[in-house]
């Protein structure tokens, strides 16, 4: 992780116009077919939030600004990302978890299964601050439309959040919202996010 010249970026105009907002974060609405993420997970036995979590970060890695991150009113670049997910703890409470990614599928779910059983046990979070993270939450047990983030002006990491997927005779859907500073990226780099996920997701090896 290092501090970039926010003029020497593709960012300059972004950063000018939006780090001072008092409201720079911007929500996606989407729904994505993950009717071949249920498939796998069933006939492999692999968790349905980690496949999601992996094809996040396959997405989010083919995508420059990804890397760029507006923290403390600096523009800073990373080499890694990682993705996080909130783990119920022993105590009956949640704990956050960064996940380092990998564009490989079991060494990633070998991450994802032994951090997660960690901050489940220990109920402290574990985090990689020298990756960008992107922020998830599933609530998997019920049915929501969508929800907004809410923005401290602390953390500024995009953020997405989905409920229970549905059924619906052939396809399984799941509503998912995708909020991120305008800093790090515009409406367009969201919308392709979002398509890259859709697509990583049909890609998905059996």
């Amino acid at each position: 992780m290092k501090e970039v010249n926010p003029r020497e970026t593709t960012r300059a105009y972004a950063f000018e116009m939006w780090m001072q907002a008092p409201m720079p974060m911007v929500t996606f609405f989407r729904t994505l077919d993950v009717s071949r993420l249920v498939r796998i997970a069933r006939k492999r036995g692999l968790k349905f939030n980690m496949l999601m979590c992996w094809c996040i970060g396959r997405a989010a890695s083919g995508i420059k600004e990804f890397y760029l991150l507006p923290v403390g009113g600096k523009l800073m670049q990373y080499d890694s990302i990682a993705v996080n997910t909130i783990v119920a703890d022993r105590r009956g409470e949640v704990s956050s978890c960064d996940v380092p990614f990998s564009t490989d599928l079991r060494q990633f779910n070998d991450d994802y299964l032994r951090l997660t059983r960690q901050v489940a046990q220990t109920c402290e979070n574990h985090d990689l601050p020298e990756s960008m993270v992107i922020g998830t939450s599933a609530l998997a047990q019920y049915e929501i439309d969508g929800a907004v983030g809410m923005y401290s002006g602390v953390f500024n990491n995009p953020f997405m959040i989905w409920g229970k997927y549905r059924r619906r005779f052939f396809r399984t859907t799941l509503a998912v919202s995708f909020q991120f500073h305008h800093t790090q990226m515009d409406g367009a780099h969201a919308a392709r996010f979002l398509d890259a996920l859709q697509r990583e997701i049909d890609a998905l090896a059996v």
